[in-house]
């Protein structure tokens, strides 16, 4: 029993001895937090929260309904655009219609004109024939005078008849304008339906990716503004610690260098992690850094990544805010202490 308990205080003051700060040579520490990638789930639209279906501290799957707003004044709007598209439809069709009927009169039109012409070669080879009758006074002057003027009805009659394949083809273009206008206000009302389903569709507000319910912002009956927000999600796949140590020390830090993070709140485990960032500039300074002594107060924020892998692994213990160290090799020849050997989480 005595020699259980010397070992048991050999082992603590040894723990105290490195967690104090006598680390082996090429191993860092700094005091950190963990934190994780946080998201506000905001409305795109305005309009007033009809329910929240999760509560603070839930889990949620990407995809997952949060939220969700009143849709019914945008449902009456699709209505209206839907009558409006029907109407559009109703419209191009007689459009399309008196298009037909427009370019059937002109080919009677057409016919007209042929028609005509062949009645003013009639009457100018009438009127010929009679001039030189005339010439000889085989015919009277009265019978002359009726050639011609025949062959001038007939004139007019055949520019009566282009007058109105002119006013066919006008009548055609207008009609044809009237299709456009029609297919227009179709798409447009189309347009106007797929802009209101998206609406309707972002009224649904989903977990962009699995994490859980941090805080609800809003309660239901609430009106929100476009981008208000209505509950923050942290996304428990991508956490780390973020903690800071001097020049001689961020200087020695490589990218994927082994991490292990010591929680206060439970000791007796040690979370293994990685570095994923290294700041380029110093987080804060002394007020002046003229001599190595004042470059060496020099803080640099380092990033420690804890595997996805292992964060689904323990998905259910794992919260953010909470503060501890992290111990970081900056030689890759260092050996960690034990007291950084046991209770590694796997």
């Amino acid at each position: 029993m005595g020699g259980a308990i010397a070992i048991g205080i050999v082992a603590w003051f040894a723990w105290q001895r490195y967690a104090t700060g006598q680390l082996p040579e090429g191993i860092a520490r700094g005091n950190g937090r963990i934190e994780g990638v946080e998201i506000d789930v905001a409305t795109r639209i305005p309009g007033r929260l009809k329910d929240i279906l999760v509560r603070e501290s839930d889990f949620v799957e990407p995809g997952q309904v949060l939220a969700v707003m009143d849709t019914e004044q945008l449902e009456a709007q699709r209505r209206q655009a839907e009558a409006q598209r029907e109407r559009a439809r109703i419209a191009m069709g007689s459009a399309r219609s008196v298009v037909s009927q427009r370019e059937a009169e002109r080919r009677a039109n057409v016919a007209v004109i042929e028609q005509r012409k062949a009645q003013v070669a009639a009457a100018e080879s009438r009127l010929a024939r009679s001039e030189e009758l005339a010439k000889t006074g085989f015919i009277s002057r009265q019978a002359l005078d009726d050639d011609r003027a025949t062959a001038q009805s007939t004139r007019a009659t055949l520019a009566a008849a282009q007058a109105q394949v002119a006013a066919s083809d006008a009548a055609i273009a207008t009609a044809r304008t009237q299709v456009v206008d029609a297919e227009s206000a179709e798409a447009a009302a189309v347009a106007a339906i797929d802009a209101i389903a998206a609406d309707i569709a972002d009224a649904t507000l989903k977990a962009p990716r699995a994490g859980r319910v941090q805080y609800i912002v809003a309660r239901a009956g609430e009106v929100l503004a476009a981008g208000g927000r209505v509950l923050n999600l942290v996304d428990l796949s991508d956490v780390y610690m973020t903690f800071f140590l001097p020049t001689s020390q961020a200087g020695r830090v490589a990218y994927d260098a082994p991490v292990r993070i010591v929680l206060d709140a439970a000791p007796q485990y040690v979370i293994p992690a990685k570095v994923s960032f290294v700041a380029n500039v110093a987080q804060f300074t002394p007020k002046t850094v003229e001599t190595e002594a004042e470059r060496e107060k020099l803080m640099f924020r380092v990033r420690a990544q804890i595997a996805p892998e292992l964060l689904r692994k323990h998905i259910e213990r794992v919260k953010t805010g909470l503060p501890g160290v992290a111990y970081v090799r900056i030689d890759d020849h260092a050996a960690w202490p034990d007291f950084l050997q046991h209770g590694l989480v796997q």
